[in-house]
């Protein structure tokens, strides 16, 4: 059977974890698949020894020469694949033995969908079950219907409205997908934008509730660095900007004003300040908590 998905694993640090990783990818119910991994130099030596070590011709290991960062290792990972589907793979991340099985099926259901996603369980740097408050948020906010689907001002609104797209799950469609790419320069919020942008393309993004994917959250993860030193909201709220300007150029105007709104970042944000309270941790909360006073001026400037 010809290879359908392509699982491109960006490397910067962590052998035991991309091991589990790739050990996942190997451990899928339907074999037709490819993986890569890109070894963007985030620790000298023993990638490619990992690789070769699995025997697998389906296995390759790609090295970037140069560190690419986040976003160049997404890009060129896309540009890499060949097959149908392919899938940006955390190299900390595990898949489920019935991903494929999962994004298959919701593929042939949705030939029209750009991307396609799931859910997924969350688990701690040792591979545990642990409960994240933002993720049953997000689940919260995820749209009716099974499988769900978002497309122009509704799907924009929706996505403003608080990003529930687990990111890492996406199984981007390359022929619908063509040359776009991730924005150069983002950090944390290039899916947010990059989905932004294809619903204001057109596009329709479709997903199942189905669980197939496992996230790990853990203190070493650059989403818990860039949490705590503020730059992913700083981020958040550039992107967030730019979509409520665009949204307003093509007359999405509900849309607009949610993404002008941030709600879900104000949230996050008290709820980040409640935590650092919790645990006696008050220079911590009172740095988030100006954080989140500015911006509600934004907000109070942008609305004039």
């Amino acid at each position: 059977m010809s290879a359908r998905i392509t699982f491109a694993i960006p490397f910067h640090r962590g052998l035991s974890y991309l091991r589990e990783t790739i050990e996942s990818v190997r451990a899928q119910r339907m074999t037709a698949w490819r993986c890569i991994v890109l070894d963007d130099r985030g620790e000298p030596g023993g990638v490619a020894d990992l690789v070769a070590s699995f025997g697998d011709a389906r296995i390759t290991y790609h090295d970037n020469q140069a560190r690419l960062g986040i976003v160049g290792n997404w890009n060129r990972g896309l540009d890499l694949a060949t097959t149908e589907l392919v899938t940006l793979l955390h190299a900390d991340d595990r898949l489920l033995p019935d991903y494929c099985d999962v994004i298959f099926a919701l593929a042939d259901a949705q030939p029209r969908a750009v991307a396609l996603c799931c859910d997924a369980e969350i688990i701690d740097a040792q591979g545990r079950p642990r409960f994240s408050l933002a993720d049953a948020v997000k689940r919260r906010l995820v749209p009716r219907g099974e499988p769900w689907k978002i497309e122009a001002e509704s799907g924009l609104r929706a996505l403003a409205r608080g990003d529930f797209v687990m990111c890492p799950t996406l199984s981007w469609r390359r022929e619908r997908l063509g040359a776009r790419r991730f924005e150069p320069g983002l950090k944390q919020a290039q899916d947010l934008e990059m989905l932004s942008r294809l619903l204001l393309d057109g596009e329709m993004i479709a997903g199942t509730r189905r669980r197939a994917y496992a996230y790990r959250r853990h203190s070493e993860s650059a989403t818990a660095v860039q949490t705590e030193d503020l730059s992913r909201f700083e981020e958040e709220i550039a992107v967030m900007d730019r979509i409520a300007t665009h949204a307003r150029e093509r007359g999405f105007h509900d849309a607009a004003h949610v993404a002008e709104r941030k709600a879900i970042l104000r949230l996050h944000l008290a709820v980040r300040i409640a935590a650092d309270l919790a645990s006696l941790r008050g220079r911590a909360a009172l740095r988030k908590l100006h954080f989140l006073t500015r911006i509600g001026g934004e907000r109070g400037r942008s609305s004039k």
